[in-house]
């Protein structure tokens, strides 16, 4: 049983908090029971492995956790990439927002056979936020790196007030769908654009990871039906 916070575990989950760590370390961490449930599904074996009350005063490691209300149990892992492809998936480019990214890698996963690829500027898909935020997807479908020019398929890109609408497209794979920053958008030369019609009353864009989830379902559904 861990009693004191000069732990080295301990003292790696609480570095584990900084990107800078978390790069250096090539490690991130999973808290809850639900997000370690997943690792385990998905075959990730922990680095570190506490419970509270059982390997860890319960204090003590809710003095490191990155949730307000503390955690039962933290698992350390890892990291790991995929490789860009599948017959659809999702490019991020500038997507600052852990939480955004997080649900991202939820909705590929739960809609297109390939990973969500981060362009630059985006926030790191194994910070707290963005971990919880992908629900265990995570660790079932790992995210991709590339640079923009580095995509193949036909590129998709969505943006607000583009000409043509997303159902105008011809759905056929291979695909990525592209999305930007809500302000700066994405970089030029995507050759296909589209929106995602809304009504006139309503908002002028929606949420990346709400945009995504719209295309994503969309564009899946087309293409099994054309299969």
């Amino acid at each position: 049983m861990i009693t004191s916070a000069d732990n080295e575990q301990l003292k790696t989950i609480r570095k584990l908090q900084d990107k800078r760590w978390r790069e250096k370390l090539d490690l991130f961490c999973a808290e809850g029971e639900d997000l370690v449930e997943a690792a385990e599904s998905a075959g990730w074996e922990p680095e570190i492995f506490l419970v509270a009350g059982d390997d860890v005063e319960p204090d003590l490691l809710g003095a490191v956790s990155s949730l307000g209300s503390g955690t039962r149990v933290v698992g350390v892992y890892k990291r790991r990439w995929s490789a860009p492809g599948g017959d659809l998936s999702v490019y991020l480019h500038g997507v600052g927002d852990p939480g955004n990214v997080g649900t991202v890698i939820r909705s590929a996963h739960a809609l297109a056979d390939g990973p969500v690829v981060l362009g630059p500027g985006c926030a790191d898909p194994f910070s707290p936020k963005a971990v919880r935020a992908s629900m265990g997807s995570l660790f079932a479908r790992p995210p991709a790196r590339a640079s923009f020019e580095e995509l193949s398929g036909t590129l998709v890109g969505l943006e607000a007030h583009a000409e043509r609408s997303l159902g105008e497209l011809e759905a056929r794979p291979p695909l990525v769908v592209c999305l930007g920053a809500e302000r700066e958008g994405l970089p030029p030369g995507v050759p296909a654009v589209a929106r995602i019609p809304l009504r006139a009353d309503g908002p002028d864009s929606l949420n990346v990871a709400m945009a995504a989830t719209v295309a994503l379902y969309d564009l899946a559904n087309r293409m099994a039906a054309d299969a």
